[in-house]
């Protein structure tokens, strides 16, 4: 290979004129490293939730029917990208293609499950209201938790101290002390709790969305053969991102709404 040849070369890949296992080796390590940021990144945002639960009245929230039908597309996602890698090794090229197509298909299956679960959050009173000063300038604020709507004790419900609170017509009571109406705590109280979670979607979202380019760019490969049986590291590394997305969904789905 001539000098000119072997700068061209490198301008496309960086890892030319190293041994393959490096190359394995290097860009394993670097989505570990990504991996690792995002985990700090939520335990940071978990970690809050933890500190702030307990100091504030504090929302629960049942899971829209949406999100657990996102969560088993999910699990299936990952099964089937397993199923592609394992496919393309056995030198089952068109089988691999039409695998990954399919892991593609549920991911983006996730997605709308997931925005129509986010809608409905929104629907019940998460998130922020829009309101314009003299000057017709927008205002964004978070929600206070007299804007959730739905049944109470069912869709949503309140804590204080530890303590369900009790409903009764507009007035909310402490368990432990029913002559004394703690109404007003209530509907003043910032949403703590909507605006960590709305935090965690839109975070979320921005890694779901990387993770949904990645599907896609190497479905392409995989239809142009590029990605091949002697070529099996980049489904490899989209794999360990991919499934590593959905445990974290699963974590955050179960933490929020049944652990926390």
């Amino acid at each position: 290979m001539s000098t000119q040849e072997t700068i061209t070369r490198g301008k496309l890949d960086v890892f030319a004129g190293h041994a393959p296992e490096v190359k394995i080796r290097s860009r394993k390590m670097m989505m570990w490293f990504i991996i690792f940021a995002v985990v700090m990144l939520f335990a940071g945002i978990t970690s809050a939730l933890i500190v702030l639960n307990g100091k504030l009245v504090w929302l629960r929230i049942s899971p829209p029917a949406m999100l657990w039908v996102s969560n088993i597309l999910i699990v299936l996602s990952s099964i089937s990208l397993i199923a592609t890698l394992k496919a393309l090794k056995g030198g089952k090229q068109k089988a691999a293609m039409y695998l990954h197509f399919i892991t593609l298909a549920l991911g983006i299956g996730f997605a709308i499950t997931q925005n129509a679960g986010w809608k409905e959050f929104s629907s019940r009173g998460l998130g922020y209201t829009v309101t314009k000063n003299e000057e017709g300038i927008k205002f964004y604020r978070w929600n206070t938790l007299s804007k959730m709507q739905g049944e109470y004790g069912k869709d949503y419900w309140y804590e204080m101290n530890g303590e369900q609170l009790i409903k009764e017509g507009d007035e909310f009571y402490k368990p432990s002390d029913s002559t004394k109406p703690v109404s007003n705590t209530v509907n003043t109280t910032f949403n703590a709790f909507g605006a960590l979670i709305s935090v965690l979607i839109y975070v979320h979202i921005i890694h779901l969305v990387l993770g949904l380019i990645y599907l896609v760019i190497n479905s392409v490969r995989l239809s142009k053969g590029i990605i091949n049986q002697s070529n099996t590291l980049s489904i490899y590394i989209s794999g360990m991102y991919w499934h590593f997305l959905g445990i974290l969904w699963l974590y955050l789905f179960f933490f929020m709404f049944f652990i926390f």
